[in-house]
């Protein structure tokens, strides 16, 4: 029997279909997002992976609530794994707006979204702007918060582009400045993934943190170098409605690889 969306639309006459090595990755919302379903029965759990990862991040943590009875999906952001990039560049906020039509079409209840880094950004605007498409929102390694840069970019990097922007030097000039002194995540992304990244970083989610209605689990690891507990900390002082934070010991940024059975046993009390 060919694979359905929810509603019983085919997917793989005359579309395209992904494959990896266990499963038949599934097209969602509009058929531009791709993910891994888990389990048997109504989707209760949707995951949202972190920056320049994919949905099998969570494939540990999946099978985990797949033994315990509870199905899942765990979508490949736009640019990512096996889902195409988005066709305009946006933050966040643009992400979420992407991702909602997935929720909508489930077609259950309201689910437990969890979000690692920036799917935990996703996540955050989603379950703000629709908090009926969300029964509790599970965030992890998540940078809610901005930092003030702890350093400006050196003066060379400045100097260039300034004369970028006034025309004096070469694009091909200019991105050999941005490969010199880019982040990681800046030097390996190119095209409008790039722009998303560049969007991302600037926005905050203070709004979003303040507008939550739905019970909020932040799940950290102490020894996360890339979002510090502090981050974590400080944004539950902005979430006014139900919060918790649960600290995960000897475990870094990849919560959801390197600390899957945690991530599931908090998901699932979530479901209780």
């Amino acid at each position: 029997m060919s694979p359905t969306l929810p509603g019983g639309r085919d997917i793989t006459g005359g579309r395209r279909t992904v494959t990896n090595l266990k499963n038949v990755l599934r097209a969602f919302g509009d058929g531009n997002l791709f993910g891994e379903p888990h389990g048997e029965g109504p989707v209760r759990v949707v995951w949202l992976h972190g920056w320049a990862r994919t949905s099998r991040d969570f494939d540990a943590a999946a099978r985990l609530l797949s033994a315990a009875g509870v199905a899942s999906v765990a979508l490949d952001l736009p640019g990512f794994g096996s889902s195409p990039a988005p066709s305009v560049a946006g933050g966040a906020r643009h992400y979420a707006d992407l991702v909602a039509p997935v929720l909508e079409r489930l077609g259950g209840d309201p689910v437990v979204l969890v979000g690692h880094s920036f799917g935990g950004r996703v996540a955050t605007v989603l379950a703000a702007n629709r908090p009926e498409l969300v029964a509790t929102l599970v965030l992890t390694g998540v940078p809610l918060l901005r930092e003030a840069p702890s350093r400006r970019s050196p003066r060379g990097y400045r100097l260039i582009r300034w004369l970028r922007t006034r025309g004096v030097i070469s694009e091909q000039r200019m991105e050999r400045a941005r490969q010199r002194y880019g982040s990681f995540d800046y030097r390996h992304a190119s095209g409008v993934v790039r722009d998303v990244l560049v969007a991302t970083v600037n926005e905050g989610y203070e709004n979003e943190l303040s507008r939550l209605s739905v019970p909020v689990v932040m799940c950290w690891g102490r020894d996360d170098l890339e979002v510090p507990l502090r981050i974590a900390e400080h944004a539950l002082t902005r979430v006014s409605g139900s919060s918790s934070l649960r600290i995960l010991d000897n475990v870094g940024h990849l919560v959801p690889t390197s600390a899957p059975d945690a991530l599931a046993e908090i998901v699932l009390e979530t479901l209780q």
